[in-house]
């Protein structure tokens, strides 16, 4: 009985999660309320409470349960080893899109989170631990920026942390644009043509770092009285 108990608790915890999914597209997190999550599971308002605090705990809950692309891609960076870190690089990040691609519940959750969420209020601090978390994911990938610079991939006065905000922005930027009209080209088929693209822009172009340059300070010429 209570291996049934269990077990059935499992599943109205999943069929909340997927009615947070499903109302926080339509109507935004913000003016969801967890009586709207409820109804929309088929399920009473105490058993949202039962499971979740509060509305923060099941997005939180709702946004682990997917594997979001570019923390999939940040996490499995590792630049200490590798003799081609840029083709690290290239792999990471076709891998990211092809799984944006190929998985709805991820490409739900990064809608909610970057289309149908206000960062702030109750859900300021969830957000917050995921700033944390991403800026300790683009530490690896800087590392692999680093490498390719002492590997000769890159010139030697690259920005190694602005070349990694760059692609970072460009792929951010990318899953955000996809996500609003996925009817616009098959992204797991382009990924590929894509990083290479994003790629070959930082190698031809890298952002330089901006050395200070000493004034020129005139000698001071001895005047005779």
């Amino acid at each position: 009985m209570a291996r049934r108990t269990k077990e059935e608790a499992a599943i109205t915890r999943e069929q909340l999660l997927d009615a947070a999914e499903k109302v926080f597209r339509e109507r935004g997190v913000t003016r969801t309320s967890l009586a709207e999550v409820a109804t929309a599971a088929g399920l009473t308002r105490g058993a949202v409470y039962w499971h979740f605090k509060d509305k923060a705990a099941l997005f939180t809950a709702m946004c682990e349960r997917a594997t979001l692309p570019l923390d999939a891609m940040l996490a499995a960076a590792d630049g200490e080893s590798t003799d081609d870190p840029l083709g690290v690089l290239r792999d990471l990040m076709a891998g990211a899109l092809r799984h944006l691609a190929t998985d709805p519940r991820a490409q739900a959750v990064f809608e909610v989170i970057f289309h149908k969420t206000e960062m702030c209020g109750e859900l300021g601090e969830v957000f917050g631990r995921r700033d944390r978390e991403r800026c300790d994911c683009l530490l690896q990938v800087e590392k692999l920026v680093r490498r390719a610079i002492d590997l000769g991939q890159l010139p030697v006065d690259t920005d190694a942390a602005l070349a990694t905000q760059l692609l970072d922005a460009c792929m951010g930027g990318l899953m955000r644009a996809w996500v609003i009209d996925r009817a616009a080209y098959d992204l797991a088929k382009v990924a590929p043509s894509l990083v290479e693209c994003i790629i070959a822009g930082v190698v031809a172009h890298p952002p330089r770092r901006i050395e200070r340059v000493r004034p020129h300070v005139r000698p001071r010429t001895l005047t005779h009285a």
